[in-house]
């Protein structure tokens, strides 16, 4: 006989796993969702800690606007560089936004995750779950390594870089920020300013990392367990009908748990696009212009022989299109999923079934005609082919800026 404790123990450590990830990038930015029973101090401390989270991220973007609009000197390839960052810190802070209004959906986002687990009873439907759990770890895992790496990596760069500082007619060897800096604000130019900012724009792009990686991680491991839902469905609809002798109150009873746990996995799916919708639409489009400017970066480094910032800029590059990728790819397969409940429902035994009964195989297949969808603000479907759309488009805007800027 099964322990209680031990079964317990079994969907809680499981739950974990599908989770973990995702909790830690999320906590990292204090976008976990707390208790509703918390005490007042800890509402207060939570308070604080979405404070810092925007402090460090327009502290980073105002003075780098203020800077290249109204005291750099430099052409407008160098203030181009600047305008890539730039502009990923405005997308980080609306990204932000969208993720802190929708913390009561991520709550029962993670609550059904975790019901669900509680409900498998069969070791084959776990192994299922088991193995989409796995591969929204990865992805959130390793989005958010290669991500902060990629940044990190160009921070470094520039902290051992020296840029050329004109005074009147002399000029001066500075060291260089990751980002530019409004002087009128505060010299950062030496010592002890120069570090005071180097850090506060490491943790700034920290902030930014991690909420880029938490909006990306968090779709992946929703999607994914929604697809482990689906796919046990599919087993439940293939066995609907074991035989002829069944009797029709025991078919009619495993009809109505297939229809509550299609409804349950509905519900999940479309509280997760209400959570990815306005997120999605702005990676979109910023994954396209950053693709776009990361490209050209790495064009006029390579023919000014600067080798250092290539590598960063490559590394970038690669986890901004894995970013896209991902949300393609999530969206992709959830429709091809969706689209084979149908399948499964006509090709059960539904001959065998009570007529009623039969007859409501035809609701599911008709709710599996409308397909499962990320979409991006609800007018572009995230699939493969979006993917491809924006490579293409990513490049055809590389080649007019090369043309216009030579």
């Amino acid at each position: 006989m099964n322990n209680p404790g031990t079964i317990a123990s079994t969907y809680l450590d499981d739950n974990e796993y599908s989770i973990q990830i995702i909790r830690w990038i999320l906590k990292a930015i204090n976008l976990w969702p707390r208790s509703t029973d918390i005490s007042i101090i800890e509402k207060a401390y939570s308070k604080f800690l979405i404070f810092v989270c925007y402090f460090l991220m327009i502290a980073t973007m105002i003075p780098s606007g203020l800077s290249i609009l109204l005291e750099s000197q430099e052409t407008f390839e160098v203030k181009l560089r600047s305008i890539g960052p730039l502009t990923f810190w405005f997308m980080a802070i609306v990204n932000y936004s969208c993720l802190l209004m929708h913390v009561d959906d991520i709550r029962a986002c993670v609550k059904h995750v975790k019901m669900d687990w509680q409900l498998v009873k069969k070791i084959e439907d776990r192994q299922v779950m088991l193995r989409n759990a796995k591969i929204g770890r990865f992805i959130a895992g390793f989005c958010a390594v290669f991500m902060h790496s990629g940044v990190f990596s160009y921070n470094v760069a520039r902290g051992f870089s020296t840029d050329i500082l004109y005074v009147g007619n002399s000029s001066v060897v500075v060291r260089a920020l990751p980002y530019p800096f409004y002087s009128k604000i505060l010299n950062a130019h030496f010592s002890p300013a120069y570090e005071f900012v180097f850090f506060l724009q490491c943790f700034s792009t920290f902030v930014v990392n991690s909420v880029t990686v938490a909006a990306c991680g968090l779709a992946a491991v929703f999607v994914m367990h929604a697809c482990g839902q689906l796919r046990i469905l599919m087993f439940w609809l293939e066995d609907l009908v074991d035989g002829q002798n069944e009797e029709r109150n025991y078919m009619r009873q495993k009809f109505a748990i297939v229809v509550e746990h299609h409804l349950r996995v509905l519900s999940f799916v479309s509280r997760t696009e209400r959570i990815t919708n306005i997120i999605c639409l702005i990676e979109l489009v910023g994954c396209t212009m950053h693709i776009c400017l990361l490209g050209y970066y790495c064009i006029m480094d390579w023919v000014h022989d600067n080798k250092q910032n290539i590598i960063s800029y490559c590394i970038i590059l690669t986890s901004v299109t894995f970013n896209i990728f991902i949300f393609c790819f999530i969206g992709e397969i959830l429709s091809e999923q969706g689209g084979q409940i149908g399948k499964s429902a006509y090709m059960t035994n539904w001959y065998l079934l009570p007529g009623k009964t039969a007859l409501g195989l035809v609701l599911i297949i008709l709710r599996s005609n409308n397909s499962l969808k990320i979409t991006a603000g609800n007018i572009v479907q995230l699939s493969f082919s979006t993917f491809g759309d924006v490579i293409k488009s990513a490049l055809a805007y590389l080649n007019i800026l090369r043309t216009l800027i030579t």
